[in-house]
């Protein structure tokens, strides 16, 4: 098979097209034709060497996100036949191949039927952005009807699939956005109200949305003084969701005003095997509301075949996307 691999860390022009030997499906797993990927921040950061620990031994194949169509069934496996069209986050860190080559071994556990209404690329840029706001929005934060929850990042790839499903469990959605465009833009994609953060700071915010008093949930997709801010947002006794609690963090305030802070780590199942099916339920469950209407992929209007994997790359490392940035085989 070609694959698209990493044999050190560097800049996006690292890639190099190789002749592999095709994987073989083992006990639990589903041998799959990758069809698309999704690029996420974690992919180019293992690239770059920000997580060495994470990564592959070289060459490395990188990736989580895929979609595609099953070839082979390993030993032990139901619920799918070949042919099957799939979608998951399941490899691309130590231990298990990534979805930048024609073939890809996963567990089943990891992997769902895609929705029939989303195309290869829509439903492979979604699986990491939807496990990890699930987790935070319907795992721990267990959002209810009439809460008002903040997103931060409404057009972003955790951004755009939380507002979603805040607003599919009878949430008022508010998210922040930088422009004109973006607020229009995520408004399609389930904001009921959207804040320019460079016009306005947080205590003008929390005044005009919440009468002062705060957020019940703030969804943090940014970390560092963004992660602050959703503390100052978020009213006594109110739930703070983040993805990325890295770094020094000031608590005081969640302390102070009696707040729950959820942190959520999606790779932890694919890295250590521990809890792997309930991955495989978030992405059956997304598939029925897909299906039905109330989840869609925002894909950035610019698009890449793999043999652009550098170009790809450098285009969602510079910020400018909208939504997820997408790869389809040719």
């Amino acid at each position: 098979m070609k694959a698209f691999v990493i044999n050190g860390f560097g800049p996006a022009d690292i890639f190099e097209e190789v002749e592999l030997p095709a994987p073989q499906a083992g006990p639990g797993q589903l041998l799959v034709k990758v069809a698309a990927s999704g690029i996420n921040p974690l992919d180019y950061k293992l690239r770059r060497g920000d997580f060495p620990t994470f990564t592959h031994d070289f060459p490395a194949i990188l990736h989580g996100d895929f979609a595609g169509r099953v070839t082979a069934i390993g030993e032990g496996v139901q619920g799918f036949a070949v042919g099957d069209e799939v979608y998951g986050c399941a490899g691309g860190i130590r231990g298990r191949q990534g979805a930048l080559a024609d073939f890809m071994v996963v567990d089943a556990a990891l992997v769902a039927r895609k929705a029939s209404n989303l195309s290869m690329a829509e439903a492979a840029v979604l699986p990491l952005v939807l496990i990890t706001a699930w987790e935070g929005l319907i795992d721990k934060a267990s959002i209810r009807p009439g809460d008002r929850v903040l997103v931060h990042g409404g057009t972003g790839g955790v951004g755009h699939v939380a507002a979603q499903l805040a607003k599919w469990k009878g949430a008022t959605v508010y998210t922040t956005v930088s422009s004109a465009e973006k607020a229009a833009l995520s408004r399609e994609y389930g904001a009921d109200e959207t804040i320019n953060y460079r016009e306005q700071d947080v205590a003008q915010y929390v005044e005009r949305c919440t009468e002062g008093v705060g957020f019940d949930l703030v969804v943090d997709t940014v970390g560092g003084e963004t992660f602050e801010q959703s503390l100052l947002a978020t009213r006594v006794g109110g739930t703070v969701v983040t993805v990325l609690a890295m770094g020094k963090l000031d608590m005081t305030v969640a302390w102070a005003r009696k707040q729950t802070v959820h942190c959520v780590n999606m790779t932890w199942p694919m890295a250590t095997g521990v809890g792997m099916e309930h991955h495989g339920f978030i992405l059956a469950e997304a598939t029925k509301l897909a299906e039905s209407g109330q989840l869609r992929a925002l894909v950035d209007p610019r698009r890449f075949a793999y043999r652009e994997i550098a170009a790809a790359h450098a285009y969602a490392e510079s910020g400018q996307a909208l939504g997820k940035v997408s790869l389809t085989r040719d």
